[in-house]
């Protein structure tokens, strides 16, 4: 019989807690069933050519860099081994190895392992028609021992190592591109991983980071560069799950993942299911000792395994093949050109950011950034940042050229000011860029939150904010005084919480996005009827939260751009009725810039003007919600249309 593990978090770590206080007696009849009269696997004594004391294992399945490589091996005394299927060596690279993993492809192999006499990580490449080993790339000794490391692989050929450590400690870098090794591999962030941890192996395609905690059970992660450190159980320890005593090695493959309970001496396989993993029947290794290594590779008919325990290695084959997960269709991954200087405050802070063009000289327009926890941040084009005015919690912000204040001509920005429910207005000097203060006007909302300008063809202006209750209130913006006030022009609501919203003033429409629901549009003038039509609805394009919203105003083309929150991805559609979907993209890590990906964004802002160099055809610029490569405060990320339009194929 088989059970489906894929408990609530909360049941998780309740289950966890009460194994460390030792478990209960009860038992699920699934785990019962499960671990009934299993039928024992045939195990095969294996010693590859050259007697070879083994400390970690390999499998290799299709090693098209060089036909008939079948084994890699690594030893505390003899070195790593690049093994035949007889056994033979191919390679050998001298010292004293721990654990080792592999990534590989047609033109040669990248192999990670622990270099015992330096106690550091290492990355070495075996590529070329001469197939000899590179030059070894070492990373930094970590702070703690590491025990178990594996290597994963995004989709955009970035080479990540996972470094784990028995006491709960973990890091992840960045090692290679296109599996050649970095001159200096980067750190993308600190992992708090279980106790008792020794194993990880990563599934690529998935991009799932199982880790073992030897006397509690097996745990999958997301890999992700960008991801949250959230964590599911794949199998646990009885009564709350079918490992009878301990988890240790662990083999990947297609659809599902080996792990072997070395001491019981049992075999455990899982296969993805949904959101969840079934726990196929345990199957004894009758005849191995102590089993804690394991290689596995697809096989016609099933799988071949080759275990290592205290008595030696071990072939065994084995009749059982999860099946394959549908395949999923990939989003084309665009790398940020800049990075901004990291926001001063701490957690979720950075939020909104908006293009100023600078009328003489566009290479000296500037990037507005709200701190929602503090303040309102002005960078230049290279990301440095240039301002920090601390005048309270600003949370969206959108700016409009030729506001007349006083007599005279400004450019306005206009942000939501979370601390006083108000309209934040500032000017930018034409000539600097510098903003300067123009003061506050109250609003009607109880929680105001996001914000957008619309610009009427004789130039006035309007601000647009909403509440979390879903809110809208439109303002006529009127400077004539010398002073920015404030006149409500138009109040509507959507029916539940909002937060983006742009404005298309060349047709003088209004999109806002409704959270959990739908991008809507309407008539952007106050005096039209607030008629909401449905732009796109959240689902399978666009995830929700949907988040901030930008519009392209193109010479030939407008487009609508959407922050899909739920997926990290960015969607794309034309700007006017029926407002096609052209696409999406997500935004990956540059490795030779050292900048990171960009996830969890909230707002974004994009510009058709040309502003020079790479921005000759516009810019996009996205709030980053995890900062990695190294961790730190969030950041707004810059990338060129031309990027985007390449991607998607836009006019």
């Amino acid at each position: 019989m088989n059970a489906v593990f894929s408990p609530a978090p909360l049941a998780v770590a309740l289950l966890a807690g009460l194994l460390a206080l030792g478990g209960c007696d009860a038992r699920t009849s699934d785990v019962r069933a499960a671990a009934a009269t299993p039928t024992a696997l045939t195990v095969q004594p294996w010693q590859p050519a050259e007697r070879i004391a083994v400390e970690d294992l390999y499998l290799l399945d299709q090693a098209a860099f060089w036909p008939g490589a079948r084994y890699l091996l690594s030893s505390e005394k003899q070195g790593l081994y690049l093994l035949d299927e007889q056994g033979a060596k191919l390679a050998h690279l001298p010292g004293r190895f721990g654990a080792l993993d592999q990534r590989s492809d047609a033109e040669g192999l990248l192999l990670a392992s622990v270099d015992i006499d330096r106690q550091q990580p290492m990355l070495v490449a075996l590529r070329g028609a001469d197939r000899r080993w590179g030059e070894p790339v070492y990373l930094p000794r970590a702070s703690f021992k590491v025990d178990g490391l594996c290597l994963s692989r995004d989709a955009a050929d970035n080479q990540f190592l996972f470094l784990v450590g028995e006491e709960g400690i973990g890091e992840q870098w960045l090692v290679a591109q296109a599996l050649q090794p970095l001159a200096e591999p980067r750190l993308v962030r600190r992992l708090s991983l279980p106790p008792a941890s020794e194993h990880c192996r990563v599934d690529d395609d998935a991009e799932l980071l199982y880790i073992n905690e030897e006397n509690v059970g097996l745990w999958a992660y997301a890999a992700g560069a960008e991801d949250d450190l959230i964590r599911q159980p794949v199998g646990l320890r009885q009564p709350f799950g079918d490992i009878a005593e301990a988890m240790a090695g662990m083999a990947v493959v297609p659809g599902g993942v080996l792990a072997l309970d070395p001491e019981s001496g049992v075999l455990h396989r899982y296969a993805r299911q949904g959101k969840g993993w079934r726990a196929e029947t345990p199957l004894p290794l009758t005849g191995l000792d102590e089993p804690e290594r394991l290689g596995a590779r697809p096989v016609e008919g099933g799988l071949e395994l080759l275990i290592g325990g205290d008595n030696g290695l071990h072939r065994v084959q084995l009749d059982w093949a999860p099946a394959a997960p549908a395949l999923v269709r990939l989003l084309p991954v665009l790398t940020p050109l800049v990075q901004t200087d990291e926001v001063p405050s701490l957690g979720d802070a950075a939020d909104d950011p908006a293009i100023w063009l600078h009328p003489q000289e566009p290479s000296r327009s500037r990037v507005l950034g709200t701190d929602k926890q503090g303040g309102l941040l002005v960078y230049d084009l290279q990301g440095r940042q240039l301002q920090d005015l601390r005048v309270g919690r600003m949370n969206n912000v959108d700016l409009r050229a030729g506001f007349e204040l006083g007599g005279q001509r400004v450019d306005l920005a206009v942000a939501s000011n979370r601390d006083h429910n108000s309209l934040h207005f500032f000017a930018i000097d034409r000539a600097s860029g510098e903003l300067s203060d123009l003061g506050q006007a109250p609003t009607a909302l109880t929680d105001i939150y996001g914000l957008c300008l619309f610009q009427e063809p004789d130039g006035a202006i309007h601000a647009i904010a909403n509440d979390k209750d879903g809110t809208f209130v439109q303002y006529r913006l009127d400077g004539s005084s010398g002073r920015v006030q404030a006149t409500l022009a138009r109040q509507f609501k959507v029916a539940s919480q909002p937060e983006g919203c742009v404005a298309d003033d060349r047709n003088q429409r209004l999109f806002v996005g409704e959270e959990d629901v739908a991008v809507w549009t309407l008539d952007a003038r106050a005096e039209a009827p607030a008629e909401l039509q449905q732009v796109i609805a959240a689902g399978e394009v666009v995830h929700d939260d949907i988040e901030g919203l930008a519009f392209y105003q193109g010479e030939q083309r407008d487009y609508l751009v959407i922050s899909s929150q739920g997926n990290d991805s960015y969607v794309v559609l034309d700007g006017q009725a029926p407002y096609a979907v052209r696409g999406a993209f997500r935004i990956g890590l540059d490795a030779a810039l050292g900048i990171d990906g960009v996830s969890e964004t909230d707002g974004l802002e994009v510009t058709s003007a040309n502003l020079g160099g790479p921005w000759s055809q516009g810019m996009l610029v996205v709030q980053d919600g995890r900062k990695r490569m190294p961790e730190g405060r969030q950041n707004y990320k810059y990338l060129p249309w031309s990027a985007v339009a390449e991607a998607l194929g836009l006019e």
